[in-house]
């Protein structure tokens, strides 16, 4: 039998798609390619915006529509956030939450033998255990992800997660230590550590995040070790100073910023100030020359002013980010947010994310014009013809490199020759 996987938002959803992937495949079923029909269709949703569970929804009607007779699950933080809106989706015949992934297959197969629909949502507790998913191979992927936390303990006025993906708890290292050598031995030579709140990772078990990096940089590893989204108050000058010293480390940082106004953050519940976010993003620049930063941003945020708004450009150019992933705010039931006053609409939200994405989109070219001429180590990802693959240096600049006699998945030392704006990449060219 032949299973489909749909998988929507953040890096862990990646990497748990890629865990039941493995699953299904151990246990005698097919991934099902493209454009093939498929006798089982799962969606690992996402939630964070009500644009996520719609294209859920969407996703599994069509799969309902097309093959009726198909098996139709419905999973992740949508159903564990929204239990009886994801209940009420009619379309799919297995309803499960973001606990216990591993009963997926089990609910599969006893849908197979008795056809009964199953609406399965296992409630977060504190102390639950972090599921152990882990991963040997990923399809279609050059670097390879591995989830080493799960939930978050903080209340954004805006933010559904904590809700979805329950309280902090952290995978045991010596299992985060085997997969990576596991990963190292398979060939892959880039692996992106991933969490819902990563820098808090070990706080429920008594170690922390640098001290897990400086263990990795000891064993038989991948060469490179990329870092997920992190949040700037929970990074001290002793974990840059420690980080710092991790050679296998990318120097890329997705420092979580959500707004460059103080006063908008105050409203978002967010617990520093773009001062405290200036020096954290200048001490890893200091400590690591040649470092990037990687942001989120939400406009339209309720009360967010035209004033407030043109803080958070004006912010956006001061860090010179490589890349920012601009949302537009959505309104989420349960959260603070959501019945805030000062309610944009959406076309207001539109063209203010239109604005910061074309501001962004400026400094990201400079970002990368600066690079030219510099020298870098890139990860070859994707051939798009002969000779010819995108990839990316340790500081995440991406390229389009001519690379003859090399492979997909390899790395090589490329010269930077300046920023293609139809290519939204950097040229390079090998180098001995």
């Amino acid at each position: 039998m032949k299973v489909s996987f749909y998988t929507l938002g953040c890096k862990v959803n990646q990497n748990e798609t890629g865990a039941l992937e493995q699953l299904f495949r151990q246990n005698g079923f097919e991934l099902a390619g493209a454009d093939e029909a498929a006798d089982i269709y799962i969606v690992n949703s996402c939630t964070v915006t009500a644009g996520g569970d719609k294209k859920s929804r969407q996703w599994l009607r069509r799969a309902k529509r097309e093959n009726p007779d198909a098996v139709t699950v419905l999973s992740g933080c949508f159903p564990q956030a929204f239990p009886q809106q994801a209940t009420d989706v009619a379309e799919a015949d297995i309803v499960c939450g973001a606990r216990e992934r591993r009963h997926i297959l089990d609910n599969v197969l006893r849908f197979l033998q008795d056809r009964q629909r199953i609406v399965e949502i296992l409630p977060h507790e504190k102390g639950e255990a972090f599921e152990e998913l882990p991963m040997e191979h990923f399809e279609g992927h050059t670097r390879a992800f591995i989830k080493i936390e799960d939930g978050c303990n903080r209340q954004c006025a805006y933010c559904v997660i904590p809700r979805a993906r329950g309280f902090v708890r952290s995978r045991d290292e010596t299992s985060i230590l085997r997969e990576l050598e596991a990963l190292a031995r398979a060939g892959y030579q880039e692996v992106v550590l991933s969490g819902i709140n990563l820098p808090s990772y070990g706080r429920d078990t008594g170690t922390n995040l640098t001290e897990l990096l400086e263990k990795i940089d000891c064993i038989d590893g991948p060469a490179r070790i990329r870092l997920g989204s992190l949040e700037p108050d929970l990074l001290t000058d002793e974990d840059i100073a420690r980080m710092a010293r991790v050679k296998c480390l990318c120097p890329q940082f997705h420092l979580s910023l959500q707004s460059g106004s103080d006063t908008t953050l105050r409203r978002m519940r967010r617990v520093y100030d773009t001062a405290q976010y200036r020096k954290v993003g200048e001490k890893l620049r200091a400590a690591m020359p040649g470092a990037t930063l990687t942001t989120d941003v939400i406009v339209g945020f309720p009360g967010e002013t035209e004033e407030e708004f043109a803080q958070s450009v004006a912010f956006v150019r001061e860090m010179a980010f490589l890349k920012v992933h601009v949302f537009s705010f959505s309104r989420r039931a349960g959260t603070p947010a959501y019945d805030m006053p000062g309610q944009l609409t959406e076309t207001q939200k539109l063209d203010r994310s239109h604005r910061l994405q074309a501001a962004a989109a400026a400094v990201r070219r400079q970002v990368i014009d600066a690079r030219k001429g510099q020298k870098a180590e890139v990860l070859l990802e994707r051939p798009v013809a002969k000779d010819l693959f995108t990839g990316y240096t340790r500081a995440y600049i991406p390229v389009l490199v001519k690379a003859p006699g090399c492979t997909q998945g390899q790395l090589v030392q490329v010269c930077l020759n300046g920023f293609d704006p139809l290519r939204d990449r950097c040229l390079a060219e090998t180098v001995q």
